[in-house]
């Protein structure tokens, strides 16, 4: 699995709005820890897992019969869960490298929604090809995969330095082999959860990739 180091992409501002996510997701976490720690084993499990977007929960709600809170919320919630410490060092890595550039060019409160965004509709799409699932779904790969998404489309002539290869993603490696490479360690960061999680959530980051592209198509055309 390639890691990423840093990029070669220059920003114009400082990306406050990113490392608040960051630390709000570290912050989160260690709040995780206390309660693992404190509270018996199936009570944390339990816990963990009303706050996990969970495809089963959904139709229930279609026709009254869970609210909207118990369904939809997790959503949200879930995005600043993380099933390990690797879990959270990759994704927080990831955000660290690739998420000052799409504050720059969206802007900072623009990216705040761009990101929540990408992360709520990655987790729709998870549910809509699971919906009779129980296993929990959790973590900011969608919402990251959203972020690579905008990279993909609005940085051809950024660059990224991994371990033992440096790989140009210029305009001619725009296509499909980019994708592969970068889903492929978003997934082994979220397959480090898979403990937790049952599993990867390959919609979650299909969808987050695809809706951070569109998105930033629309907001090539605006300006």
């Amino acid at each position: 699995m390639f890691i990423p180091l840093k990029d070669l992409n220059p920003t114009r501002t400082y990306p406050f709005v990113n490392i608040t996510l960051i630390l709000a997701n570290i912050v989160v976490f260690i709040y995780e820890l206390g309660l693992e720690a404190t509270l018996p084993r199936k009570a944390f499990e339990a816990l963990l897992f009303s706050y996990s977007t969970v495809p089963a929960r959904f139709p229930p709600s279609w026709w009254g019969h869970a609210s909207f809170e118990v369904s939809f919320m997790p959503l949200f919630t879930s995005m600043f869960l993380q099933s390990g410490f690797l879990h959270l060092a990759g994704n927080m890595l990831f955000l660290w490298i690739f998420g000052d550039n799409v504050e720059d060019f969206f802007g900072h409160i623009p990216y705040l929604f761009f990101y929540l965004g990408c992360g709520i509709g990655a987790g729709l799409l998870h549910v809509l090809f699971n919906l009779h699932s129980n296993l929990p779904a959790l973590g900011a790969s969608g919402a990251i995969s959203g972020v690579d998404g905008r990279l993909h489309i609005a940085l051809p002539r950024g660059a990224r330095s991994y371990p033992g290869l440096y790989l140009p993603f210029a305009r001619a490696c725009r296509g499909l082999f980019g994708f592969v490479v970068r889903h492929a360690v978003l997934a082994g960061i979220d397959a480090l959860g898979r403990g937790a999680s049952g599993g990867v959530a390959w919609w979650a980051h299909i969808g987050g990739f695809l809706l951070g592209m569109l998105l930033t198509a629309m907001a090539g055309r605006r300006r």
